[in-house]
């Protein structure tokens, strides 16, 4: 009998029509498993598996987290830049970005108004916009 996070694990890895191996299990186990929508980087879902006991290389999640984001199954988020975190919900929304903790957090859509965007230049169109709030603590 399999548990619940395991099927959850592979139903959303069928969602993004993507093979089951063992390495994506593992990391989609610790991404969706308890069914809550996370933030992680790559570097803090290495850890997170390794914490598990289990082993998957650093390399390994960072072309596992690419995987998943050409699959739809999460979405990335740069912050500066340099630092991407990963969204297990695709749905457009706003962030906070903790700049004390490096933390990344769901803000609330329903106060957000984006009257307009420009237009696009010719021959290309507006494919996501990306809002990260930054915030100090005072």
């Amino acid at each position: 009998m399999t548990s619940p996070e395991h099927q959850r694990s592979l139903e959303w890895l069928e969602c993004g029509q993507l093979r089951p191996t063992r390495q994506r299990m593992v990391l989609a186990r610790l991404l969706v498993g308890d069914g809550r929508n996370r933030h992680v980087t790559a570097e803090s879902l290495f850890e997170a598996s390794r914490k598990a006991g289990e082993r998957v290389s650093l390399a390994t999640v960072y072309n596992t987290l690419k995987a998943f984001c050409e699959a739809g199954l999460l979405r990335e988020i740069t912050v500066d830049g340099t630092k991407s975190y990963f969204d297990t919900c695709t749905d457009d929304h706003p962030h906070f970005y903790w700049e004390d903790s490096q933390r990344l957090s769901d803000a609330p859509s329903a106060e957000l108004e984006i009257a307009q965007l420009p237009d696009a230049p010719e021959g290309a169109e507006v494919a996501s916009v990306d809002v990260v709030i930054r915030l100090r603590r005072i």
